[in-house]
């Protein structure tokens, strides 16, 4: 067969999926050939290793226009027997076969009003849940990586369960970067979050519940790593304007100071209302730092026996847990064996073989 993959999220919050298929799939799949289409700016940054695999630059800015005509007459040309397309975003007007991730739904079901144009952001939901249903109808097989994303998915879009496909992602240490100590935290105390800040992440209640914690632990900071967009800049300015205490939004950090973060944080904290798979918490497991969690969604099917989990609604509860991981060693320490069991569960070449035979059922 030849194999399109839409690959233009590969530098993106779920960039790590598409990177880590592309990666295995080039050690498993001889027979097979690939066009890998990215993005002008992330064209030198991947490289084929399979001579079976090519890769074209594209410039389709998702949910343009030229994403549903120009992109959509670039695939008929490209001849395909299949196109994985590695976010529901799509042209409309492509009816070949095709494979569709759909990670979860989060957008559906939270609202994101950073923008502060409520009738702007409603009307760009309205047209992605159009696009979405679109996805899970023409696709011939929908990818996921939960059962819970997958259950969503039939119930909301009201897709067929046996075109659906779960594979389960994994977490892999970061490569070749030494630690670099971030020195506003060095010889301090700390939990953290690393990622995004939208509401649905649940940040102001972590806030909240570390403030609640400074009453019996004066010196825990808080570290926040993740892009400067709108919604990190809105809690900065809350965290201001309330007077709230070391709280440390730290933007951009390098794979250095993230991995040093990971492996001197008392705990990881994941807060989320709503998440696909919920990655980070995994990566955290792989470093030895003991999760604690929302029950939310799909991270106690993700996280199994290898987190404490908490009630993200309710900020004493998210204080109370925390508080166990802190003062507990019992509990830090079993915690810390459950994880390494939970990760070692997972595996991107077992992903990479479940997709593939996705590929060879869809076509």
């Amino acid at each position: 067969m030849k194999i399109v993959i839409d690959a233009r999220i590969i530098r993106t919050t779920t960039g790590r999926y598409v990177e880590r298929l592309l990666n295995y799939l080039q050690d498993i799949d001889h027979q097979n050939t690939y066009v890998i289409l990215l993005d002008k700016k992330d064209f030198d940054g991947w490289q084929p290793t399979n001579p079976n695999f090519s890769k074209r630059r594209i410039n389709i800015p998702n949910y343009s226009l030229k994403e549903q005509l120009n992109y959509a007459w670039l695939l008929y040309r490209l001849k395909a027997d299949l196109v994985h397309f590695c976010m529901p975003q799509q042209p409309l007007l492509y009816w070949k076969k095709s494979v569709t991730t759909i990670h979860d739904l989060t957008l559906l079901h939270h609202k994101n009003y950073v923008e502060n144009n409520k009738i702007m952001y409603d009307t760009k939901q309205a047209i992605f849940k159009g696009i979405l249903y679109f996805a899970a109808h023409k696709s011939r097989h929908i990818i996921t990586p939960t059962k819970y994303a997958r259950d969503d998915i039939i119930k909301t879009l009201g897709a067929k369960p046996e075109r659906i496909t779960v594979t389960y992602e994994a977490a892999d240490p970061i490569q070749q970067a030494a630690e670099e100590p971030v020195a506003l935290l060095e010889s301090k105390p700390f939990i953290m979050y690393a990622g995004r800040t939208e509401p649905h992440k649940n940040i102001r209640r972590l806030i909240l519940a570390h403030q609640q914690l400074l009453k019996t632990h004066p010196d825990l900071q808080l570290a926040i790593p993740g892009p400067k967009d709108g919604n990190n800049q809105m809690i900065e300015q809350w965290c201001k304007k309330e007077g709230y205490k070391q709280v440390h939004l730290l933007g951009f950090v390098s794979d250095g100071e993230l991995r040093w973060l990971f492996k001197n944080a008392r705990a990881y904290v994941f807060p989320s209302l709503s998440e696909g798979f919920g990655l980070p918490g995994l990566e955290a497991m792989g470093y030895g730092t003991p999760v604690v969690s929302s029950n939310a969604t799909c991270l106690p099917e993700v996280y199994q026996d290898g987190a404490h989990y908490f009630d993200p609604q309710n900020v004493d509860d998210i204080a109370s847990k925390i508080n166990d991981v802190l003062t507990n060693d019992a509990l830090r320490a079993d915690l810390i064996a459950h994880g390494k069991n939970v990760i070692a569960s997972y595996s991107w070449m077992r992903m990479a073989k479940e997709t593939l035979d996705v590929y060879n059922k869809a076509a």
